[in-house]
This record gives C-alpha cells, structure tokens and sequence, in this order.
C-alpha cells in the first residue's frame, strides 16, 4: 500500500472511532440509558476505554504519517518509537482480547457479559463497532505497515501494568459500590475471580505473543527500531536496497 493511501486508511479509522466516541458520549447523557453507566461512569467498561486507546493510537499512527511527510523519518524518530509502542503493548492485545472474550462469552451466556435487554437501549451495529469491527481495524494495522516490537520482558511488563490498573479499577467500584461492572463477576467466588482474573491476563499474554509472531510473519524481525528484510518500500527501492546491503 502506497503512503498516501496508508494516510487515508489511518484518517478514516481516526474519523471512526472519533465517531464512536462522540456519539457514546451522547448516549451517557440520555436518562434512560445513563443507568447502565451508574456506578463508575462508562469508563468502568474495558470496551469503553479500549475505543478510547483505539483512537489515541489512530491519532498518533495519523500524526506520524504527516510529520513524515513533512519533515523526513529521521526526525520523527521518537513519534515513531511511540506509536509502535503503543500498538505493539495495548492497542492490539486489548482490542483482541476485547473482541475474543466477549464474543465467547456471548456465545455462551450473553447474560454474563452484554444482557439482551441492552439489545433495546443500544442499536446492532454499535454492539458491532464496539466489539467486532475492532479485530480487522488492528489486522490491516499489523499487514499495513511494520512495528518494532520492545524487548519482549519490556512490552509484557507493560502490558502487565494496564490490566493490573484495571482489575484494580474494578475491584475498587465494587467496594465503593457493592456491584460489579460484569455480571459474570457477580457469578464468582474469590477464587474463581482469581483464576478468572489470572487466565485472563495469560490471555492476552498469548494475544500479545500471536501478534510479534504476526509481525515477524509479514515483516520478518524487527525490534526495537531495526530495520527488517522485508521492509522494502515501493516508493523507495535504492533505500530499501541499501538497508538489506547493511544488514
């Protein structure tokens, strides 16, 4: 894919979830749906802050990709850094774990994570833009371009971090509040919360690990701002050329 047309693909996916977010904020607003954010607001809700992270990451990829335009990769390298950063560590794991999760849970109980009587509150094709439609916007990430995966202890560490914030969210509404953001939370006993919690976080540990394979499939290695034997851009050959020559 040309640069420009990589330029359109992450202004669109921005103006998306841009959308989305906007327009769930002025859901919060009406009285009769304000109920279900009760308690923790819509930010309790990990599809909530997921949309969130979705377009802050599309943001960065879009600023990237202008300030490489107009002032050449060298000195971008720091945007660059961060936007692999920020895919490689949260985008990409918790959107696919958002995205397996809830539809396996579902498609077993529906009741334990999206009750049916929210089907009347939330129209079809929002359920889709919170929760399906978020895979194959991080798929053409990862076979559009490349993404220098961090250290592996580095970038699990870090992922470790946000679901730790999280599950400690979590619990403190619940002790604030006396109920739980999921109604399969409410099912568990400690230790099932605990086991829940930890298979969970194994999880998305191998979603982590299924995308630098993912990577490495499409881009071969690359770590760390190396540059790999497959990145071997159209508009460039005597670069790329000269990058495979020194490696």
């Amino acid at each position: 894919m040309t640069r420009m047309s990589t330029c359109v693909y992450h202004l669109f996916v921005l103006s998306w979830y841009i959308f989305l977010n906007f327009y769930i904020s002025q859901e919060v607003q009406d009285p009769r749906k304000s109920q279900i954010f009760l308690n923790g607001g819509q930010w309790k809700y990990l599809t909530f802050l997921n949309l969130l992270l979705q377009a802050i990451f599309f943001g960065v990829a879009c600023l990237e990709d202008v300030l490489k335009r107009t002032k050449g990769k060298k000195d971008i390298k720091f945007v660059t850094a961060f936007r692999d950063l920020l895919f490689t560590t949260l985008a990409f794991p918790i959107s696919t774990f958002v995205f397996l999760s809830f539809w396996i849970l579902f498609l077993y109980d529906r009741e334990l994570v999206y009750p049916k009587a929210l089907d009347t509150i939330f129209p079809v094709w929002l359920n889709h833009a919170m929760h399906t439609f978020i895979l194959p916007f991080s798929l053409v990430e990862v076979i559009l371009r490349p993404h220098c995966y961090p250290l592996r202890k580095r970038g699990l560490t870090l992922l470790a971090a946000a679901c730790l914030a999280y599950v400690s969210r979590v619990l403190w509404i619940y002790s604030e509040t006396g109920t739980w953001v999921y109604p399969i939370f409410a099912k568990l006993n400690p230790v099932g919360l605990a086991a829940f919690f930890s298979l969970s976080y194994i999880f998305t540990i191998g979603i982590y690990l299924f995308g630098e394979k993912l990577n490495h499939w499409k881009w071969g290695a690359r770590r760390s701002n190396q540059p790999t034997l497959k990145e071997m851009n159209p508009e460039y050959p005597l670069e790329g050329l000269l990058l495979k020559l020194k490696l």
